[in-house]
């Protein structure tokens, strides 16, 4: 698999996720095997790049590369201005959001309201890929099927943007109009595939290895992209590359493995965010990873009560090392019981 001049170590992507894929998510999931990270969106808008969550979202600081900033936006020399800037702060790969469902972006006409206004559309991907072609710097599509049921244009888009330059398309399986709901559907990723030669990545509802196979020979896709199943569980990604590979299923990690990430990934959240902010935000990432295991409920409740980083750290890794003396490998969760909106379901971008 392979982006420009980056050849990735396989076709298992972690997809971009509003508040989920800051860098110490990223690192996160590139250790239990990801291929390829895209950061969460960068708004195009020159007067937020010096706000703390702009700032925040830009740091690369110890990743490994290649390093793929997303880019949000409604006006095309603003979009190019925007990449520029990331480009100068590390980024190897520019990803144009053109998928994002969000009310409160596609308001604003960005996101997948872009694919309403064709060229607009193209007028932005024109502008970025020149905007980054001077500095050899890759630019990368990710979209929906389209708006709506009735007007189903990712494969329109995908032949322009490929003409334009665009160098890999990632296409979730639904409309701007389905949001979440519903199931993905394939066959226009396939279209897409069909219709271009660059690199098309499926993403939309693959949560096991079977389905990562399953999707990749209904599309002819080359990769797949990972949102919420990696959601307390990122060594999906490692499971989906193995079972590509080889078509057999690994073992559940070892509890001691999981237990040594996740308390790295807190102290890493903890220092990018500080302690009053990093406290909170990591909950949610807490949250999924003990979703229905045998005293995770407990745990949740206690840490949502904690505001202090030491004192969380310490609450998980009790927890996780009382794990280890039961489980040595990582137990299948319950069915969960846990109200949808007890943890917060973020927008895969």
């Amino acid at each position: 698999m392979q982006i420009g001049s980056y050849v990735l170590p396989n076709n298992v992507f972690v997809a971009p996720m509003a508040g989920v894929t800051d860098r110490p998510f990223r690192q996160l999931c590139r250790g239990f095997g990801a291929g390829y990270a895209v950061s969460e969106m960068v708004t195009s808008r020159k007067d937020l790049w010096h706000t703390l969550k702009t700032s925040r979202r830009a740091d690369h600081t110890g990743e490994p590369g290649p390093i793929a900033v997303q880019i949000a936006g409604t006006d095309a020399e603003m979009m190019a201005e925007a990449a520029v800037y990331n480009v100068d702060r590390g980024a190897q790969i520019i990803d144009i959001n053109m998928g994002c469902p969000a009310k409160k972006v596609c308001n604003k006409w960005a996101g997948s309201a872009l694919m309403q206004d064709e060229p607009l559309a193209l007028g932005i991907i024109e502008a970025v890929v020149a905007a980054c072609a001077p500095h050899g710097v890759p630019v990368t599509l990710k979209m929906r099927t389209g708006w709506c049921a009735r007007e189903k244009n990712a494969v329109r888009i995908a032949r322009a943007a490929e003409a334009l330059g665009v160098q890999m398309i990632t296409v979730h399986g639904r409309t701007r109009e389905q949001g979440y709901k519903g199931s993905a559907e394939y066959e226009t990723i396939a279209a897409v595939k069909a219709a271009v030669r660059v690199p098309v990545v499926a993403n939309g509802d693959i949560d096991s290895p079977a389905k990562a196979q399953a999707v990749l020979a209904a599309t002819g896709a080359d990769a797949v992209m990972i949102g919420r199943a990696a959601q307390g569980r990122p060594w999906i990604l490692r499971e989906v590359a193995h079972y590509l590979a080889t078509g057999e299923l690994l073992a559940p990690p070892l509890v001691l493995e999981v237990c040594r990430a996740l308390l790295v990934h807190l102290q890493d959240h903890y220092t990018l965010y500080g302690e009053y902010t990093g406290v909170r935000s990591a909950r949610k990432h807490i949250g999924w990873m003990v979703r229905g295991l045998v005293g995770g409920e407990e745990l949740r409740a206690r840490i949502n009560e904690l505001e202090d980083a030491d004192a969380q750290w310490r609450a998980v890794s009790d927890y996780l090392q009382a794990l280890a003396q039961s489980h040595e490998r990582w137990p299948h969760a319950i069915a969960l019981k846990t109200p949808a909106n007890e943890v917060e379901t973020p927008r895969e971008l």
